[in-house]
């Protein structure tokens, strides 16, 4: 169940700033070969996600946005990098979520509705997963063809399998939600590398100086985009309170 570029970006792109952008998938008409990712191009060692868990992580990313000639694919951009600290985070620990029930299903006007912190469902639903791939297939997610995958990731988008408490489908909207957040986000929080999202849709970044173009009007504006945490030299640094690595090791 792949993204095809042009459809993801006609979708998504408008969602550079907001990020609350939210996609139809569907398949490609040719299939792109699954990705195999290894330590040695992983952005950083994980906070959050085990081994295994990053695995999935990493294959299903690659998945939902693959790179082709227009840009770069999940995993070039960082992805999962981003997911990974944003799980370990605040947000990932639910900071700011009601939870003190009742627990029970609400109308689609409701939003979420499960107790569980975002954490707590991507470790749930990760690990249900893993022990289905297994039991279904003999191996991992990571080592299915392209094709199985793609069907896997359907059958989780359609589905509402018990995944450990998490609902297949929910699982598979907070994951795409957080690829394409990952994305189009600014790289402070560790995702879309190197600003490669944003050259893409061409979209300057956090650029606030425009004060030489406000009496100009219907022009193009084509600068290098800039992130929140770039200094003067173009660099970027990456939010501290999100680590970028893991301080226990995780099997």
């Amino acid at each position: 169940m792949t993204v095809t570029r042009r459809t993801f970006i006609k979708a998504a792109s408008a969602a550079a700033a907001t990020l609350n952008t939210s996609v139809e998938t569907e398949t490609a008409a040719a299939a792109v070969p699954a990705k195999s990712v290894t330590a040695t191009n992983r952005a950083s060692a994980y906070a959050f996600l085990s081994q295994r868990e990053a695995s999935f992580i990493e294959s299903a990313a690659a998945r939902l946005i693959p790179s082709d000639s227009i840009g770069p694919g999940a995993i070039e951009a960082g992805v999962p990098n981003y997911i990974d600290k944003q799980l370990s985070g605040a947000w990932g620990a639910g900071e700011r979520l009601y939870r003190s029930g009742p627990w029970q299903a609400g109308a689609p006007t409701q939003g979420y509705q499960l107790p569980f912190t975002p954490a707590e469902l991507f470790r749930h639903a990760l690990r249900a997963i893993d022990r289905d791939v297994q039991t279904r297939f003999g191996t991992t997610f990571a080592k299915l063809s392209s094709d199985d995958q793609d069907r896997y990731l359907k059958e989780l988008e359609q589905g509402h399998q018990d995944l450990n408490g998490v609902p297949a489908n929910v699982f598979f909207e907070s994951l795409l939600s957080m690829t394409i957040e990952g994305y189009f986000s600014d790289p402070v929080y560790g995702g879309n590398k190197d600003m490669a999202a944003w050259r893409m849709i061409g979209f300057p970044g956090a650029y606030a100086n425009y004060y030489q173009l406000v009496d100009q009007h219907n022009i193009a504006f084509v600068r290098e985009p800039m992130s929140l945490a770039e200094n003067g030299r173009g660099e970027v640094h990456v939010h501290p309170q999100i680590p970028a690595y893991a301080t226990t090791s995780r099997k």
